[in-house]
C-alpha cells in the first residue's frame, strides 16, 4: 500500500496538524529534520518513504489567512519534475484551482518543476462540477471527502450518498484522526471504499504504526495520508 507523506503549510511554516484543531497548530518538531523549513521537511519526508506523491495542504489558504504559493514553487523547483504534488489550498471550484496553479507556475524559476495535482476538498468545495472541469482542463483531480465527528463537511459529502461525480482517485479524510494517535477510522472508509466502485480510495488520518497501514490495506485502501507517525519515528522503512 502507497504512503503518501503530508506536509502541512502556516505562517510560512511546517506544522504539526493535530485532529484538525488549526488554531492550535505548532511548527513541527520532526525526528527526521532540526527544521520546520518546508523544502527541509518536504526532503526528508520523501527520503524516508520513497515516495513519488507528496500531499501538501496549504492551511493559510484554506483558512483564508494568507496562501503559500511562493513557498509552493520553491518546493516545486526543488523537488523536480519526478515528485507530484498534490495541493489542497481550499479550492471552491475549478477556475480559483486554475489560477492558483498558473501563480505557482510563474513563481517557479525551474524548468523542470515537479507537477500539482490539484485536491478538491468538500470542506470548501461549492462546484461538484469543477472535477469534470478539471478534468477537461488536463489535470488529473483529486477528491477529498472530509469528515470531523463521523460527519461528512460541506454541502456535497459522501452522506448523500451519490458517487457518479466523483473522480477516479477520492481521499477519505477524517480531520479529528489526524495527529491524534487513535488509528485509522475504518468505519468511515468502509462507507466510502463501498460507493466509489472501481476508484483508487486512499484514507487520510489515524495512521500509528504499520497494524494501522495493515488493517487499512484489508479494507481495501490503495494508500494513506501519514505525518505524525513519520515524523515520531512510530512508522519506518
Amino acid at each position: 500500500m502507497q504512503v503518501i507523506p503530508v506536509l502541512d503549510l502556516l505562517d510560512g511554516q511546517v506544522v504539526r496538524a493535530v485532529r484538525g484543531e488549526r488554531s492550535r497548530y505548532r511548527p513541527i518538531q520532526s525526528s527526521l529534520c532540526a527544521t520546520s523549513e518546508p523544502v527541509a521537511i518536504a526532503r526528508a519526508l520523501l527520503a524516508v518513504t520513497g515516495a513519488a506523491v507528496l500531499y501538501v495542504a496549504d492551511l493559510g489558504a484554506i483558512m483564508q489567512r494568507g496562501s503559500h504559493e511562493a513557498v509552493l514553487a520553491e518546493l516545486c523547483d526543488a523537488l523536480g519534475g519526478e515528485v507530484e504534488i498534490w495541493l489542497d489550498a481550499g479550492f471552491t471550484a475549478c477556475g480559483p484551482m486554475r489560477a492558483c496553479v498558473e501563480r505557482i507556475a510563474g513563481l517557479s524559476r525551474a524548468s523542470s518543476r515537479a507537477a500539482i495535482v490539484p485536491v478538491f476538498g468538500t470542506e470548501t468545495l461549492l462546484d461538484e462540477g469543477a472535477l469534470a472541469e478539471a478534468s477537461a482542463c488536463g489535470f488529473e483531480p483529486v477528491l477529498s471527502l472530509d469528515y470531523r465527528g463521523g460527519r461528512a463537511l460541506g454541502a456535497l459529502g459522501a452522506e448523500r450518498g451519490e458517487s457518479t461525480w466523483w473522480p477516479e482517485r477520492v481521499i477519505v479524510m477524517t480531520l479529528d484522526h489526524v495527529g491524534a494517535e487513535a488509528g485509522v477510522d475504518l468505519d468511515t472508509f468502509s462507507a466510502v471504499r463501498a460507493l466509489a466502485g472501481e476508484r483508487v480510495v486512499i484514507g487520510a488520518g489515524g495512521v500509528r504504526h504499520r497494524d494501522d497501514l495493515a488493517l487499512a490495506a484489508q479494507c481495501g485502501a490503495s494508500g494513506w495520508l501519514v505525518a505524525s507517525a513519520l515524523h515520531d519515528g512510530t512508522l519506518s522503512f
